[in-house]
């Protein structure tokens, strides 16, 4: 059993509190071998975050730079981040409760068809939204995931394939139609495989950009944390991850605002 699927199954004991999501996710659907990083979606509760603090303070873990796990942060949208070491490999975990591309009536509808699942992982659309960042590695990996996805619609949505998508729009005409209002560029492009690769690098760099810019807003909005985490560091250096929760939480209002914008929206997914 991996460390991340044994975390997974602390953080819900239970009770469903943590989704396993991106990296492992892809490596649970079978289509990667090992991911570096543990990434996780939280439920947005007091409570639920504490039981996941104690079980991370279990496993001698600390906080690397991001949020605070903490209520207010993560409903501004912050991620939060923590090590540990287990038997000599340095693990690491993160944790997100709105994550982007996700929208919020979709959010809870995850929510409520993880309860059923005897371990929770976001399924294939969802892992394909997770994965578009700035990365372009993570475009082959949205590939391979659209090629595991069972129904016609989606594989036409969100295939990476000049080739499937052109063979796609050639065989389902109508579909194709429907489809065009939410990929218009690629598949008015599907008739030539040339204009078709031409579209879908587009395509790419658009959700490239996308997602730099939305990283920039965090990242202006973190540059009072940025320069004092240092400090907040030092001092939370070797203190149980409880203790140094405290002085995260109390450093952080001073210095990083709830959200990019310092809006704190009050939307709590239970």
């Amino acid at each position: 059993m991996s460390i991340y699927v044994q975390l997974t199954n602390e953080f819900n004991s239970g009770r469903l509190r943590a989704i396993l999501s991106s990296g492992q996710a892809v490596v649970l659907h079978h289509l990667a071998i090992m991911s570096k990083d543990g990434d996780w979606i939280i439920r947005e509760t007091p409570e639920d975050i504490e039981y996941v603090l104690k079980v991370l303070e279990s496993h001698n873990a600390r906080y690397r730079f991001g949020a605070p796990l903490d209520v207010r942060w993560l409903q501004g949208g912050w991620s939060s981040h923590f090590e540990f070491l287990e038997s000599a490999l340095r693990v690491r975990t993160d944790f997100i409760s709105r994550p982007p591309r996700i929208r919020p009536e979709r959010l809870k509808e995850i929510w409520q068809e993880q309860q059923s699942r005897k371990f929770p992982f976001v399924d294939l659309i969802d892992l394909i939204e997770l994965k578009k960042t700035n990365r372009e590695k993570d475009y082959a990996v949205i590939g391979e995931i659209a090629r595991k996805i069972p129904d016609t619609d989606n594989r036409l949505r969100y295939s990476r394939s000049a080739r499937e998508i052109h063979d796609l729009c050639k065989k389902f005409p109508e579909l194709a139609s429907r489809i065009a209002t939410e990929r218009p560029q690629v598949i008015r492009a599907a008739a030539d495989i040339d204009h078709l690769e031409t579209a879908l690098d587009a395509e790419r760099r658009q959700m490239i950009h996308e997602n730099e810019k939305r990283l920039l807003t965090y990242m202006t909005a973190a540059s009072k944390w940025a320069e004092s985490w240092k400090t907040v560091e030092q001092e939370i250096s070797g203190l149980p991850l409880m203790d140094a929760h405290k002085i995260m939480v109390e450093k952080a209002k001073d210095l990083l605002p709830f959200g990019p914008g310092g809006e704190y929206d009050g939307f709590t997914q239970r």
